[in-house]
């Protein structure tokens, strides 16, 4: 409907202003439902709380709507709020969130530029999200991974003052979530507002959420504001959302620490049965798993009962009156509960340029991106021999004198495929499109819009048979650790789609990754498939006998 005015107020999904002029603008909703929330006796506050119907569809269907949205929008958006007037006469902590396994991340260069000079950023605190995902290939990984996160950013330019901290958490199982919120309030406490900052897929919004439900945010949050959206499609928010930071008085971070101190002490078999079966889910989910609790936790009340003697005054012949329901309110904050808020913003993901997402549908996307553990698959090959990683990468091994180990590192979901040089380039053209392949799906129609692989030569020196050379990174679908014999010279070429970044990662992100496997497949270049146990954190092991 053209003819109703914009309505001011943000979808508490996504941030987008919530409308319905325009349906493929953002914050659409239909016309209909747009009326009936807004022309109720509170105006256009009914429609607080309310969610657009592209976050509609992306919750509860897992759809998404594509919107007529300029690439650079995203990018305006951060950059505007990031230059608002220092509140509270400090400028914000940026809370940079990278998704590990995107290492290096292709924004994080940028960020120096994004802020600039006339931002009066306090500092950057750099979270790698989704390690939660990968194995622990040798003892120690998880400081190895925080070194090499640490050595990116110095790469991108952020070191010295700029740069806080680094940590390394899993948003989605909790994993180190509650060592961030102490190092949160022990060192930022409550001096001024942090953003959230990233690419796209990074798990911004999952991190919102998940201190949403923590002891970072104040007690009565949780119960007016709305969980972000959270899906694997790139660009899920549009705009700002934000929640209240708790004040880390003295009294409240002891209050926390006793609380922290006597989880520390259970064992899983005393916790509960829903507590158990949710931590079991976590376990099948990622390697890493953490519980985030809450120490303030706001008294519910008890509710009162509406006694309508007229709803229960009719004998059988007739129909029970329609009393007038009362106009269930949605919870506020007070004034004085808000004035002085510093505030935790969830920003808009920037778009990463030359990945291989861009190129793919919303179901092609869901295969890609890695959801659960990953477990890494392992091949041996001679030279001759090519690996496909559905038709999204190819690895060929041209040169050598002895096998190397190619281990792949990607989405459980996506296939991979042996063949030979000699019949590699036809079982691509034969099968891109098809089940075999997987990704991209739709047959001969889809592959003709779809850009041709393009090679890049590539040259590695092995430096051992238990230690990979280099990571071999095919865009965001996934990369393959490349182990060779002590001194051993292999020539490679790596095909990624036309206009997607190939990246050659030295040292590899987990080098020993080729020892995280079962037996040889007698006859094929396979090895069996093995998965580290889940490590849980916050819980006192128990030693089985």
């Amino acid at each position: 409907d053209p003819s109703m005015p914009p309505s001011g107020v943000s979808c508490s999904g996504c941030g987008a202003e919530l409308q319905c002029r325009d349906n493929v603008a953002p914050g659409f909703i239909p016309a209909e439902k747009y009326r009936s929330l807004s022309e109720g006796p509170t105006g256009l506050a009914g429609l607080r709380g309310a969610v657009c119907q592209r976050c509609w569809l992306l919750a509860h269907h897992g759809q998404a709507l594509r919107l007529c949205l300029p690439p650079e929008q995203h990018r305006l958006v951060v950059s505007a709020a990031l230059r608002r007037p220092p509140r509270h006469g400090r400028g914000p902590l940026l809370l940079y969130v990278l998704d590990i396994l995107e290492l290096p991340d292709p924004v994080l260069p940028q960020l120096p530029g994004l802020l600039g000079p006339d931002v009066p950023a306090a500092g950057v605190l750099v979270v790698g999200n989704k390690v939660d995902l990968l194995p622990a290939d040798s003892p120690g990984h998880l400081g190895r991974l925080r070194r090499q996160l640490a050595a990116a950013c110095s790469q991108a330019g952020l070191s010295g003052a700029p740069l806080v901290d680094v940590r390394l958490v899993s948003a989605k199982t909790g994993f180190g979530l509650e060592r961030l919120v102490s190092r949160l309030q022990s060192s930022w406490k409550c001096a001024g507002d942090v953003y959230l900052l990233g690419a796209t897929n990074s798990g911004k919004s999952t991190l919102f959420n998940s201190l949403l439900q923590s002891d970072y945010c104040k007690s009565r949050a949780p119960d007016i504001i709305n969980r972000a959206t959270v899906s694997p499609w790139p660009g899920t928010t549009l705009n700002l959302l934000k929640f209240p930071i708790i004040n880390p008085t003295c009294d409240r971070i002891f209050r926390r620490q006793e609380r922290l101190k006597e989880e520390a002490t259970k064992t899983e078999d005393q916790l509960t049965s829903e507590e158990r079966k949710y931590l079991n889910q976590l376990k099948k989910q990622g390697y890493l798993v953490g519980e985030v609790g809450r120490t303030f936790q706001r008294q519910k009340s008890i509710p009162v009962v509406d006694f309508d003697p007229d709803m229960l005054s009719y004998s059988v012949d007739e129909d029970p009156k329609n009393s007038a329901r009362k106009h269930e309110e949605r919870e506020e904050f007070t004034y004085n509960e808000v004035k002085d808020a510093r505030w935790c913003f969830d920003t808009p993901g920037i778009i990463k340029e030359n990945c291989v997402l861009n190129l793919l549908t919303e179901k092609e996307v869901k295969l890609v991106l890695p959801t659960h553990a990953i477990v890494p698959r392992t091949f041996i090959l001679k030279p001759g021999m090519v690996l496909f990683l559905a038709a999204l990468g190819r690895v060929d091994y041209l040169q050598g004198e002895k096998p190397a180990w190619f281990s792949v590192v990607a989405s459980n979901l996506l296939p991979v495929h042996i063949s030979t040089l000699s019949n590699a380039d036809g079982l691509y053209k034969k099968y891109a499109g098809q089940e075999f392949l997987k990704v991209p799906m739709g047959g001969e129609e889809r592959m003709k819009e779809f850009p041709q692989l393009v090679p890049q030569d590539i040259t590695l020196k092995g430096i051992g048979t238990t230690e990979a050379v280099a990571d071999i990174k095919l865009s965001s679908a996934g990369w393959v650790a490349v182990t060779a014999h002590k001194e051993e010279k292999l020539l490679l070429r790596a095909y990624t789609p036309e206009g997607t970044a190939l990246v050659v990662r030295e040292p590899p992100l987990l080098p020993y990754i080729s020892a995280i496997r079962g037996a040889r497949i007698a006859g094929t270049a396979a090895y069996r498939t093995k998965k580290p146990p889940s490590l849980v954190e916050n819980l006192k092991t128990t030693e089985r006998r």
